[in-house]
């Protein structure tokens, strides 16, 4: 079990070590980070997932993204003046995916109940953890901005349960809500969330605040299975999931990367990082123009990732640094983790808020904050990511996996909004052109 906090970590193994395997250690885990890192993720935003189930030797992805609202359209932000979604507040909230992500990856390959992977989080929620340096300096940050917004409920979730402060590195942070709600979901699954109790109150809130999901859009929320795409890259196979995510982006990179021979070219050298840097930026003027929901767009992926399709973009690159016209999109913080079982299957799993706690707004009395993703839709019309009613945005999250002659032999990925796919590549190059260890 590989996460960013080493309780969580702590878990998964439990969870291993009693005979679950390494779907129900990977949902017992991501639960408890939402709860510990609640800067970085937690069931008010999405997941993508990729699996390498040890039954049936091949790999699933699931795009658990979260859809804008249905009764909301680009004309209602063009009479307001905006020219961009917020970042924060209602607007950019779309429907939250990760726990019905849960569910679908439990159904599919999980073996113990979702109260018994659930019970670690919510003991932990009810009695308190020692909150890590890092996460008590993001919070220490985000928390008063939010409050200074003006959002409702920030001190009842974040500070009144730990006796209307926030708790200091090392101090023991609680958070009874959230205890609360995960016991819900383990009890009546994934229906509370999105049609029962907890669903109600979250799109009465966001309607108080003047947002626009609602009650429909909640109940229609689905994920998707979805094949992960792939490119050879020097007797590798990387894999990916297609759009609404960048994860292609990685995949491109490679591919411009792979018709130069880097056994001669020095790592860290300038020859490096200027090839480096401009197969990004090629790849990076694709993904602002073509990455989008496939269910509204037809993304070319296929003409997109081939070899003929790079070798033509390599063209392109010169002696010096080109022009790079793809604009800037994200922001970073997000939980990356991965989990591995000795029968052999493999999780690959990403679940992020967007915007470090996300949009600002927490519901009352839930424990969690909802995302803000939808910030990520663009408002000019007639783009490929243009905002749509009940559309996924453009999304910065990407698992990954790499296989070698049809078996296992990375499931990796990394956390910081645009730099994942270069981190991604910077990780295959890495090991496989400058033979670094893991």
């Amino acid at each position: 079990v590989a996460t960013s906090h080493p309780l969580a970590t702590q878990i998964g193994l439990d969870i291993l070590k009693n005979g679950g395997n390494a779907i129900d250690a990977a949902i017992a885990a991501n639960a408890t980070l939402g709860l510990m890192e609640p800067t970085g993720c937690g069931i008010g935003g999405d997941l993508f997932a990729i699996v390498w189930d040890g039954k049936t030797k091949k790999l699933y992805g699931l795009n658990a993204s979260g859809r804008s609202p249905k009764n909301l359209s680009i004309d209602y932000f063009e009479k307001m003046g905006m020219t961009k979604i917020p970042s924060h507040g209602p607007l950019p909230v779309s429907v939250p995916g990760a726990v019905d992500g849960w569910f679908e990856l439990h159904e599919k390959f999980g073996s113990k109940t979702m109260t018994e992977i659930l019970a670690p989080a919510i003991d932990y929620a009810k009695n308190g953890f020692p909150l890590t340096e890092l996460i008590a300096w993001y919070m220490s940050r985000s928390v008063p901005f939010f409050e200074s917004k003006g959002f409702p409920n920030i001190d009842d979730t974040y500070k009144l349960q730990n006796g209307g402060k926030l708790p200091k590195e090392g101090e023991i942070y609680k958070n009874s809500y959230l205890a609360n709600t995960y016991r819900k979901i383990a009890a009546n699954g994934r229906d509370v969330f999105y049609k029962g109790e907890i669903a109600k109150i979250i799109v009465k809130f966001i309607k108080q605040q003047g947002g626009f999901l609602s009650a429909k859009d909640f109940a229609s929320h689905k994920s998707e299975w979805v094949e992960p795409v792939s490119i050879n890259y020097r007797g590798y196979d990387v894999w990916e999931l297609p759009p609404n995510g960048q994860g292609i982006a990685a995949l491109q990179i490679l591919k411009i990367l792979e018709g130069y021979d880097f056994s001669n070219i020095e790592f860290g050298s300038a020859e490096h990082l200027h090839l480096f840097t401009e197969a990004k930026k090629l790849a990076f003027e694709d993904r602002a123009k073509f990455y989008a929901d496939t269910d509204f767009v037809k993304v070319p992926v296929e003409k997109l990732i081939p070899a003929e399709y790079a070798n033509e973009r390599r063209k392109l690159i010169g002696k010096r640094a080109g022009k790079y016209s793809a604009g800037e999109i994200s922001a970073g913080e997000t939980i990356y983790m991965t989990v591995a079982d000795n029968q052999g299957t493999m999780v690959s799993l990403i679940q992020s808020n967007y915007r470090g706690m996300g949009s600002g707004m927490a519901p009352p009395k839930l424990g969690f904050m909802l995302q803000d993703r939808g910030e990520l839709f663009s408002l000019t019309r007639g783009q490929a990511n243009s905002f749509e009613p009940g559309k996924r945005p453009f999304h910065t999250i990407i698992p990954a996996f790499v296989t070698k002659d049809g078996k296992p032999f990375l499931s990796f990925g990394v956390m910081g909004g645009d730099f994942q796919p270069m981190g991604h590549t910077q990780i295959i190059m890495n090991m496989i052109d400058f033979k670094m260890n893991l």
